[in-house]
């Protein structure tokens, strides 16, 4: 896997010519390979001095906070006082919102995978705060060019403005105006979350789940047990 260039004199040297035959094609292919360097630098040396959420935040330390900021995201999405209603409603017809709420209860248990699938399944029907917790993912994982996509995402759904449930005030939006050369998305997050006894909640969950079946495959799904039991899930 080609890394990043670190510098943008790395990026002239990787895409530079030698001498001898190129045609038209090879020339354009490395034009488009320059420039998705070039652009990807940019991103990078943009949030290197754009906050993520409240604070300034040196591009090495962007994964280590977007996993916090990710974490307490899910953590107060789970409390919410509206969550097991939306998971009884996600259970019986899978509405989005409680999609939301199950992803969130499904990272928080490790279960990657899984929440990032119900994450997509609400972005899709509008949910703001889903595209974010996509968007903070791939920042953890290093997946600059991912989290770009999320964050034009989070952009496009807040001018559709579909969005109505919001277990966690984000204010998740580009700067504005936007960056010419990148998308970063400013949020802003409580300070602190509400505790959520992550250990006990994979013990509960491995027996409130069905095994993963059906028409989606290998997704985790819930079952009705989980909204009876959701209070002492989340509840330390």
């Amino acid at each position: 896997m080609n890394r990043t260039p670190r510098s943008i004199d790395e990026a002239l040297r990787r895409a530079r010519v030698f001498e001898g035959e190129y045609t038209d094609a090879d020339l354009e292919r490395s034009r488009r390979t320059l420039a998705g360097q070039l652009h990807e630098l940019r991103w990078v040396q943009f949030l290197s001095t754009v906050p993520a959420g409240c604070a300034h935040t040196p591009a090495a330390a962007l994964p280590e906070q977007a996993a916090h900021d990710l974490r307490l995201l899910c953590r107060g999405t789970v409390q919410h006082r509206e969550a097991s209603g939306h998971i009884l409603a996600f259970e019986n017809d899978r509405a989005p919102d409680g999609a939301l709420t199950f992803a969130s209860l499904l990272y928080l248990a490790d279960e990657e995978e899984g929440a990032q699938f119900w994450w997509h399944y609400a972005a899709g029907s509008g949910s703001v705060t889903a595209a974010l917790c996509v968007y903070l993912l791939h920042l953890r994982r290093g997946e600059m060019r991912d989290a770009t996509h999320w964050a034009g995402q989070i952009h496009c759904l807040n001018i559709l403005g579909w969005d109505t449930y919001t277990p966690v005030d984000h204010h998740a939006a580009l700067p504005a105006p936007p960056p010419v050369s990148a998308a970063a998305v400013r949020y802003r997050l409580p300070a602190s979350g509400p505790r959520v006894c992550e250990d006990a909640l994979k013990d509960a969950l491995d027996d409130l789940r069905t095994p993963c079946a059906g028409a989606l495959g290998p997704v985790p799904q819930p079952i009705p047990a989980l909204a009876a039991h959701w209070a002492d899930l989340v509840t330390c």
